[in-house]
């Protein structure tokens, strides 16, 4: 009795949440720090593996919910740099799953039939051969694809991101392919992950599971310098449901109108402030 009411309860829940988003403006480019899969794992008395596969599907409906409400590029952080010093039978499982992903969305008609275009960022020289194919093929396949944009994130460090940039750059212009007074802002955005690709655009919003509170060194080029919101909620990444992904896109959209009437706010004081001569002064020279 008590489950069909909290069935019941949950289901009104994420209709009305659902309703709340779509009046309201989606952030471009969201990006996912999905943590929390080995401790639910471990609070269930199950090996890491448990947690893992448990996560994986939850990233496959987090795909789903975002396609649904109109975002335009997802990146999730699959594999951190600092994840290799982990013991390798769990990197191995790691790199197994997310291979047989990229070959179960290779197949998978929603795939296609959203035009999903699936990119890699990240050093995929340190990847094994299986999984460097599964990217290959799922990249092939989906590369004219502009429907909608997801980036995994796989051996993916923010600063050796950067480093690699740089130095790409340097080795231009050392052989004279590059001037230094020809490097820009877009010039670096275009140097990082994935390489000889379109630059991933600036991120909107972040997420993170699991309850910490830090953005681990993911998309730091993407994420600073711009209008980038945040949200940390507790929930392991495994048992993460649409309600909690409705909840952060809403209070992503709270953010913005609360930005929106601070600018309004400051523009009526700055006009109080020049006064009527001063306004009238302004339309003379118009």
């Amino acid at each position: 009795m008590l489950k069909s009411i909290m069935r019941t309860f949950y289901g009104g829940y994420e209709r009305l949440l659902t309703q709340e988003v779509a009046a309201g403006p989606v952030p471009r480019h969201v990006a996912i720090i999905m943590d929390g899969n080995r401790r639910y794992a471990r609070r269930s008395g199950r090996v890491s593996r448990f947690g893992h596969a448990k996560g994986a599907d939850t990233t496959e409906k987090v795909i789903d919910w975002s396609w649904e409400i109109g975002i335009d590029h997802l990146t999730i952080y699959a594999f951190s740099t600092e994840n290799f010093n982990r013991s390798a039978d769990e990197t191995e499982t790691i790199f197994d799953l997310i291979g047989i992903k990229f070959d179960e969305m290779y197949e998978d008609e929603r795939t296609h039939n959203r035009r999903m275009k699936v990119r890699v960022i990240g050093d995929t020289a340190q990847l094994p051969a299986s999984l460097k194919s599964s990217i290959t093929k799922i990249e092939n396949a989906t590369r004219d694809y502009e429907g909608f944009h997801l980036n995994v994130a796989i051996a993916y460090g923010g600063k050796q991101d950067i480093v690699q940039a740089v130095r790409e750059i340097a080795g231009k212009v050392e052989h004279g392919e590059l001037t230094l007074a020809e490097i820009t802002e877009a010039t670096i955005s275009d140097h990082l992950y994935p390489a000889g690709g379109t630059a991933v655009p600036n991120v909107d919003f972040i997420i993170r599971t699991g309850g910490d509170e830090r953005v681990s060194n993911f998309l730091p080029w993407q994420a600073n310098g711009n209008e980038c919101a945040a949200y940390f909620c507790a929930p392991f990444w495994p048992e993460f449901r649409k309600i909690d992904f409705l909840r952060s896109i809403r209070v992503y959209q709270a953010r913005m109108a609360e930005q929106q009437k601070s600018i309004t706010r400051r523009t009526a004081r700055f006009l109080s402030a020049l006064g009527r001569t001063d306004v009238n002064d302004i339309r003379s020279h118009q």
